[in-house]
């Protein structure tokens, strides 16, 4: 299997897993404060930080959906790099 073919098998998989996650994410940090008795989510909104107050009932899920953002950023850097060795491959050709 050449280099090409193996990075094009790469690139597919890494795509499948940003999809599946593409409706599951929320972007920023959510924590919980120690003075404050309930969660918040740290976000950017038109370009200035931002902290809105997360409910007890969705906290968990607040928690998960910024922890899916974390893999998705991770995916997408991956695939950028796949997307350049198939560039390089490219011109090579």
């Amino acid at each position: 299997m050449s280099r090409r073919n193996i990075l094009a098998k790469r690139q597919a998989r890494l795509k499948e897993d940003i999809a599946a996650l593409l409706d599951h994410f929320l972007i920023g940090t959510v924590a919980r404060s120690p003075s404050m008795t309930g969660h918040n989510l740290t976000t950017k909104v038109e370009g200035k930080t931002v902290t809105l107050y997360v409910r007890k009932n969705i906290a968990p899920k607040a928690l998960e959906m910024s922890t899916c953002y974390k893999k998705l950023w991770t995916l997408i850097q991956a695939l950028s790099k796949i997307n350049w060795e198939i560039l390089n491959q490219e011109d090579k050709q």
